[in-house]
């Protein structure tokens, strides 16, 4: 295939996930786009010979016909923003679309995206995210399906080439999936790029199975808001979180208080704190509930993790603001 002929490279990171990212690669095969226009780099952040094989397996049964499948090793595992980079460095197309090797973008996605493109003059698209849910979800299933309405993710994005080697990609010292697409939004505006929106440029990103108290885990994911607010504070506490989570810190110190006074043996004191915590972490799990199914498990995952979030928050907010040394609460 010649370079010229490219005119969009999708990007799809992927780590160990050969099953998931076997499906997101036959839906990208099957995109309404001539093949000549397109070509699709898997960026292994893993180099992985089990995902190795499965690629070249892939392209070698699409055919010439087909779009080129490309494999790219990133050595290292620094994460999902490395292998982002490096899935993009090495595409041929001007512009960069990037999706999730457990995203299934529909048919015309590309299609849809590259539209915007030509009708208008922006740096950079972001098309909409469908995430399926139960008619009676889990609470990790409504906090998933908030991608829906995110302004910008890296499911479902497409960038210029040109856009990208201007603000340098995406900061690789976001160790997680998680706050890297923002960011990229963020310096993208911060220098000027108009972004459009591609609503009709869809991909589908279906919920995985989770384990019982997945939320406790996902509270790492907080340290990342504090390299994000060190470099986008305005627009951090305009789209992202307009001010520190009092209700967190108002438990914690409820939490702290009662059990300094039974240290010291200052019952009235211990009870006051300790109701103050229950009534508070009542009204969290509450809040989580509404909405959500009401089976017995989920109910004590609830319970359970309603009082540990908290803390678990605050620690890795805290955390995030040492390593990245930001005054961030």
């Amino acid at each position: 295939m010649s370079v010229s002929c490219v005119r969009v490279s999708v990007v799809v990171p992927t780590c160990r996930r050969p099953e998931l990212l076997g499906r997101c690669l036959e839906a990208l095969l099957a995109q309404e786009l001539p093949a000549r226009l397109y070509e699709i780099v898997v960026a292994d952040d893993a180099a992985d010979d089990e995902t190795r094989a499965l690629v070249a397996g892939i392209a070698m049964c699409a055919g010439r016909s087909a779009p080129a499948v490309r494999y790219v090793p990133v050595h290292g595992g620094h994460g999902p923003a490395a292998a982002r980079n490096a899935g993009w460095r090495a595409a041929r197309g001007a512009i960069v679309a990037f999706t999730d090797d457990d995203c299934l973008p529909d048919p015309c996605w590309l299609r849809e995206g590259l539209a915007v493109f030509r009708r208008s003059c922006v740096a950079a698209v972001s098309g909409r995210i469908v995430m399926p849910t139960p008619p009676v979800p889990s609470d990790y299933e409504v906090d998933a399906g908030r991608l829906q309405t995110a302004e910008f993710v890296t499911a479902n994005c497409f960038c210029r080439r040109d856009a990208l080697e201007a603000v340098g990609g995406f900061d690789e010292r976001f160790p997680l999936a998680f706050r890297e697409d923002s960011d990229l939004h963020f310096t993208l505006l911060a220098k000027g790029f108009a972004i459009g929106r591609a609503p009709s440029a869809i991909v589908r990103h279906p919920v995985r199975p989770a384990v019982w108290g997945v939320s406790l885990g996902q509270q790492r994911k907080s340290m990342c808001n504090a390299l994000l607010f060190k470099k986008h504070p305005r627009l951090y506490r305009e789209r992202i979180q307009p001010a520190p989570p009092l209700r967190y810190y108002a438990m914690l110190a409820a939490l702290t208080f009662g059990a300094a006074a039974l240290v010291r043996r200052r019952p009235a004191a211990a009870l006051a704190g300790s109701a103050l915590w229950l009534a508070l972490t009542g009204e969290f799990c509450a809040r989580r509930l509404r909405g959500t199914s009401h089976a017995p498990r989920h109910l004590l995952e609830m319970a359970v993790t309603s009082a540990l979030i908290p803390p678990l928050a605050v620690y890795w907010r805290l955390r995030g603001a040492l390593r990245f040394r930001v005054l961030f609460f």
